[in-house]
């Protein structure tokens, strides 16, 4: 760290060249970062795709479908509207509304176009949009749906860094009373952002990347860098009392530089964990997460010393406000929470238990057109239809392999059997079959039908539909909507059994249950992988084996609160919400996240406590001392924290709205009742055990156990 220290000193104007450079020549790439994204990221490798995939390419099933809705509309501008579609030439297939009655009532009809796999959606959407727009329709339908999300998480970009970053540049501004303090941090926190999104595009050229990139990274990036910038200006500003500018700045990346490096290692940790979860959005975000902390700690460690170098005391040009030197007030608060600790430590707990409660009724689904606000032209439209017309996501798509076949006798009798077996199970609804779409009652009555010439060309070529080679189609209707809980059941468990065909499921019941089933079967794995780091990273950091236990279970503890407060808010429909559910990707990501985060006020809160500590061993007077010198800072840096991702909650977005309040509401509680209030309740309580390692014998001093 002394090298690296010594080699930023030496040269500050190369490395701040070497940034605008790089900034420069990422920025190009960042601008086309939103054509970049698609979809919800909700994709992963298993069973579902790879009957979607055999639907397509051997049952000739369309590879998408979308909805031109019609509403209120003559025949004559239904067709209008049909005829300027097919003309853009984007469609394989288009179903009017006029040829087929059922997509037809008096005030609402839908045509089906359907796409062939190769297709580019997005040009396809925006042409089609444009021309159904024209014509008074309304295109809806997966891409639609995904193409608004994208097109409303851009302007909830801009809608939520135009409200947290004025309110930040003021916290910066009475944390530090000067204009130029202030902005440093900004320029460094752009230029992490530039950076991150164009090194996202680039990765985008090789992977899938999700809309949902576009609000977290710089939720994240912007936070985190403004979040290192403060510490690290703060404890400048403290060593250039005291020595040359040159040291202060070798002193300040020695101590908060190394803060820093623990810290942002404890965030890299929880992203990486995410890789665990095959789906693409948790592959997404720990890729994007682990770039942007990457770059903000290479910003923080880099550029920041190098502007405070070139600055000098310039830095605090333009003082607006007198900031208050000392921590007297803080000192007292740290001196009356230390005299109480017990009654404080159960207050805090009293609190965040029943903060806790609403927990239980934690609901999860998976975001879909719900993701949209509910006057979004999109979302209305195909809701419509759906109660209209009764569409629905409970079809699951069964295709059973049988050796030899499926169009002898022995096969005809099989296809039954599995008719029959299907309908036994009581969440199944319809079956549709061979016997089915040609209205015959059983095997026998086909078989029959066959050696009939006058009857066989009516029956025979549904074999074809139904069946290619050795392998059978069954489309099966269940009773339970096809997100619940009932229908994940039917399809785990029809793909799990032991037939005497092989028995391979589909369908929007199968996306559900493997998506589900992946998130929890590997949850365990990620959150051991994150404690367990975490714990052997802050070991290290503070050489104690009681200081990383207590964060970790204050963190959960902090986190479950927070969860239960998104329940209150978004799940029982608080603050002027709609009653609704939490998204299934929140509370992986929001503990991933700020488990890692909230260990930026750990490590800064301890650290300092540790420096005291070292030079008398004094317990009580080293969490005064830490607690009185960094509350100002965390309480800072939580704020612009809170600022930056709670303005997200006047987004759009719904995941992206709970994933901003989720992390605001964790911080804020992390900041506050743990960080200012049990933290230093425990370490009195603890006395010297706080600072017990194995093998070492005698008080701590000096940095050594004597």
């Amino acid at each position: 760290m002394r090298m690296f220290a010594n080699l930023v000193i030496r040269f500050p104007k190369w490395i701040i060249a070497l940034w605008i450079v790089i900034a420069a020549v990422m920025a190009f790439q960042a601008i086309k970062l939103p054509g970049v994204l698609e979809g919800d990221g909700f994709r992963m490798d298993g069973e579902y795709e790879q009957v979607a995939d055999r639907l397509t390419k051997e049952f000739g099933l369309p590879a998408e479908t979308m909805f031109l809705v019609f509403e209120d509309m003559t025949d004559e501008e239904i067709k209008t509207a049909v005829s300027d579609v097919e003309d853009l030439g984007l469609a394989e297939d288009i179903v009017s509304p006029l040829e087929d009655n059922s997509l037809h009532t008096e005030n609402l009809s839908y045509a089906l176009l359907h796409f062939e796999e190769d297709a580019d959606m997005t040009e396809a959407v925006s042409a089609i949009q444009e021309t159904a727009d024209h014509d008074g329709a309304v295109l809806t339908g997966g891409t639609a749906i995904s193409e608004d999300i994208n097109k409303a998480s851009q302007r909830d970009l801009v809608k939520a860094e135009t409200i947290g970053l004025p309110i930040a540049l003021i916290v910066l501004l009475l944390a530090f009373g000067s204009v130029v303090a202030a902005l440093v941090p900004f320029f460094v926190g752009v230029a992490t952002i530039i950076t991150t999104f164009g090194t996202m595009t680039l990765i985008g050229q090789s992977m899938d990347l999700s809309i949902f990139m576009l609000n977290i990274v710089p939720m994240l990036g912007l936070a985190l860098s403004i979040d290192f910038s403060l510490l690290f200006i703060n404890r400048y500003r403290e060593e250039r009392k005291k020595q040359p500018v040159d040291e202060a700045v070798r002193t300040t990346i020695l101590t908060a530089g190394r803060s820093v490096l623990f810290s942002a290692f404890c965030v890299f940790i929880g992203l990486g964990a995410l890789f665990i979860i095959q789906i693409d959005l948790f592959k997404n975000i720990g890729v994007g997460g682990m770039a942007v902390v990457s770059l903000a700690v290479l910003s923080s460690l880099t550029l920041l010393p190098s502007i405070l170098l070139v600055l000098g005391d310039r830095l605090n040009k333009w003082t607006i406000l007198k900031v208050k030197e000392g921590a007297s007030g803080w000192r007292k608060f740290a001196e009356r929470v230390i005299r109480r600790p017990v009654l404080i430590t159960i207050g805090a707990l009293i609190i965040l238990g029943v903060c806790m409660i609403p927990v239980k009724d934690m609901e999860l689904t998976i975001p879909e057109m719900d993701s949209l606000p509910s006057s979004n032209d999109t979302r209305q439209a195909f809701e419509k239809i759906e109660d209209e017309f009764g569409l629905s996501n409970s079809t699951a798509y069964i295709i059973a392999e049988r050796e030899g076949g499926w169009e002898d006798e022995d096969g005809i009798r099989e296809i039954e059997k599995l008719q029959d077996a299907l309908l036994d199970d009581s969440r199944t609804d319809e079956v549709s079959t061979i016997f089915t779409e040609g209205e015959i009652e059983d095997a026998d009555t086909w078989l029959q039908a066959t050696q009939m010439p006058e009857t066989a060309a009516a029956v025979e070529p549904l074999l074809d539909s139904f069946i290619e080679g050795d392998s059978l189609l069954v489309p099966v209707t269940l009773k339970p909507e096809g997100a619940s809980a009932e229908a994940q059941n039917w399809a785990r468990d029809w793909a799990e059994k032991d037939t005497e065909w092989n028995l391979s499921v589909g369908g929007y019941p199968k996306f559900n249950q493997e998506i589900f089933d992946e998130i929890w079967d590997k949850i365990g794995y990620v959150l051991g992988i994150i404690i367990v780091s975490t714990y052997i990273i802050l070991m290290i950091a503070f050489r104690s084996v009681l200081i990383p236990l207590k964060a970790i279970i204050m963190n959960v503890i902090g986190l479950s609160a927070a969860f239960g407060a998104l329940v209150y808010i978004f799940q029982y429909g608080h603050f002027g919400l709609e009653a609704g559910t939490i998204a299934l990707i929140i509370p992986v990501l929001v503990f991933s996240l700020v488990f890692g985060l909230s260990m930026d006020y750990e490590v800064f809160l301890i650290s300092r406590i540790q420096e005291e500590y070292t030079k008398d061993s004094d317990n009580d007077r080293a969490t005064v001392e830490g607690l009185s010198a960094t509350s100002k800072i965390i309480t800072s840096a939580a704020l612009i924290m809170i600022v930056l991702t709670g303005a997200f909650a006047f987004t759009e977005v719904m995941p992206v709205k709970q994933i901003g309040v989720g992390i605001a509401i964790a911080v804020a509680i992390d900041a506050t009742i743990i960080r200012l209030l049990l933290v230093p309740s425990l370490m009195k309580l603890f006395g010297k055990w706080n600072w017990w390692m194995p093998f070492r014998k005698g008080p701590y001093k000096g940095g050594n156990w004597h």
